[in-house]
């Protein structure tokens, strides 16, 4: 008999009372100085149409977005092109907003599939994820809440000036601004406070190939040795069915019994995830410990097959044991084939971020230099609005971002699902910007919206730019090497989706500025991107090459 039944029936009489309750039927999964209300910070953005409707009063919402489906598809001739078969864009509302995102997985599949020899799907590319994997080196704030970062440089030459190689096509009046967020380091290990995880681990059929379970278990092993004494670990394994092979138990002296238990684990059946979640949130909810970091950490291959495998439904189950003891999810995917789209829609669902590990360098990097970035939440329901002035601003493109959209009229709606970003963690958002001629001035002020994990009070912090941050050539000897890398990476994932960013280099020329920023910024991380992007090259034939295509006025999705 399967341990989860024996243990069912012994709890059949507390655990129905208190547990039962909570998670039988209901619960359901999840992964700058500031205004406290949230009020006297950002720009008056309000429409006069609707009030935000948010869980803190809101505030003042931002005008309604542009219809559907006007204004927000590319012009394939750019400026002045016609097309007869669609109607005139109504004008854009000049706001973009969107739900803050740390996750890097996609990233971390596709150096996956290219080592494979194999592009990765365009479906699975997501530019904001690679762009956040590499370091940014933004001001960080003093205390809680976020340093918000502003700036970025002129992708292609002036009108009229001659135009040297390798920036791309019909971008001369382009730039590439550069929205960064960053909260304070991350507490040492011990200065942290103790940890409560439950450990979700996918040991179905398609985990026996190498790099999968073998890699879990050593990931688990690293994270035994890395973990304090006050921390505690549950660990629960799953096929077509779930079981709990250890309850929260404390690391102190229970290391080797850890340890033997995870050199245990061996491939077996079907992936039913959804057994596997709604188990790891009973056991999180039963292990819960006050005043420590509790959260379900998945790791799988996300090939949901059995059982229940739709991610909304998983994280119905579990939904009040998320939402009243607070407990987060943390994916880390596995595998050459990865169901990428599906650990990303739990884990964003889940309050939680993702990430992907396809080596044991990887691993180490994950579970001894990440995790603890990822155990604690230092901002709930995170989400950003960009307002850009009219008066400078012409057209503009957020590159990525689009499954992390939040309604502009909802940015100050705090009932409204944001993203949670934990200390030491940095965001990213690229923008293309096309400046109207002769704009001096503001271009646009950024504003992150965030609820105090204790409190729940909304803050807000706010930064602006102006036309002459934008001055500077992107490739540049005065531009930041960082943004460069920032830049290479958007190029990069927008090429593997088929995408026409303005100003795109080709990729062999991505490849080789890569691996000059990799020479000057001494970051290993920057060399493998400049490997990914010659295989990349490779596979394609050498045949990437920008088109410079620009997108009509408005914001793009």
């Amino acid at each position: 008999m399967h341990r989860t039944s024996r243990r069912n029936q012994r709890r059949a009489g507390g655990r129905a009372g208190a547990v039962a309750l909570l998670l039988a039927g209901a619960l359901a999964l999840t992964a700058c100085s500031a205004s406290d209300d949230g009020s006297g910070t950002a720009p008056d953005l309000s429409s006069g149409k609707r009030q935000g409707q948010g869980a803190t009063g809101g505030g003042a919402p931002a005008p309604d977005a542009a219809a559907p489906g006007t204004g927000r598809s590319a012009a394939p001739g750019g400026e002045g092109a016609t097309d007869t078969a669609r109607p005139k864009p109504e004008a854009p509302d000049y706001l973009s907003t969107f739900a803050l995102d740390v996750d890097t997985a996609s990233y971390g599949y596709a150096r996956r599939t290219l080592g494979d020899g194999r592009l990765p799907s365009p479906g699975d590319v997501r530019p904001e994820e690679f762009v956040n994997s590499f370091r940014q080196g933004y001001e960080r704030p003093k205390g809680p809440g976020f340093a918000v970062n502003v700036d970025g440089a002129r992708i292609g030459p002036r009108k009229g000036a001659d135009k040297a190689g390798g920036e791309g096509s019909g971008a001369s009046d382009w730039s590439l601004l550069r929205v960064g967020l960053a909260t304070e380091a991350a507490p040492t290990t011990a200065e942290r406070p103790p940890a409560a995880l439950t450990f979700v681990v996918d040991i179905s059929g398609s985990m026996a190939e190498t790099g999968r379970l073998d890699l879990v278990r050593t990931s688990l092993d690293i994270l035994t040795d890395e973990l304090r004494d006050d921390d505690s670990l549950a660990l629960v394994t799953f096929s077509d069915e779930a079981e709990t092979r250890l309850p929260m138990t404390r690391l102190g002296g229970n290391r080797n019994r850890i340890k033997d238990v995870v050199e245990e684990l061996r491939p077996a059946r079907s992936t039913n995830v959804g057994a596997g979640v709604t188990l790891g949130y009973e056991e999180s909810v039963e292990g819960h410990r006050e005043g420590a970091t509790n959260r379900v950490v998945l790791l799988s291959d996300a090939l949901a097959n059995t059982g229940d495998t739709e991610a909304e439904s998983i994280l119905e189950k579990i939904d009040s044991a998320r939402r009243e003891y607070g407990i987060t999810l943390f994916g880390v995917g596995v595998g050459s084939d990865y169901g990428d789209a599906f650990m990303e829609r739990l884990t964003n669902k889940g309050d939680g971020n993702t990430t992907y590990v396809g080596d044991e360098e990887q691993a180490r990097k994950v579970f001894v230099d990440q995790l603890p970035a990822h155990l604690e939440i230092r901002a709930r329901d995170a989400r950003a609005q960009v307002a850009f002035d009219r008066k400078a601003v012409r057209q503009f493109r957020l590159i990525g971002y689009e499954n992390r959209k939040v309604a502009d009229e909802d940015f100050r709606d705090d009932g409204v699902d944001g993203g949670e970003v934990g200390p030491g963690h940095t965001v990213t958002a690229l923008y293309a910007v096309r400046l109207r001629e002769g704009a001096s001035g503001t271009v646009a002020t950024a504003t992150v919206r965030w609820l105090d994990p204790a409190s729940r009070k909304a803050r807000e912090e706010t930064g602006t730019v102006r036309t002459e941050a934008l001055e500077g050539p992107l490739w540049g000897d005065a531009t930041g090497d960082r943004l460069q890398v920032a830049a290479v990476a958007a190029y990069f994932a927008d090429h593997l989706r088929g995408g026409d960013l303005p100003g795109a280099p080709g990729l062999s020329e991505l490849a080789s500025r890569a691996s000059d920023l990799a020479e000057s910024t001494e970051d290993s991380s920057v060399r493998k991107l400049a490997t990914a992007i010659g295989q990349a090259d490779r596979i394609a034939g050498g045949a990437g090459t920008g088109d410079g295509r620009g997108p009509d006025e408005g914001e793009i999705g």
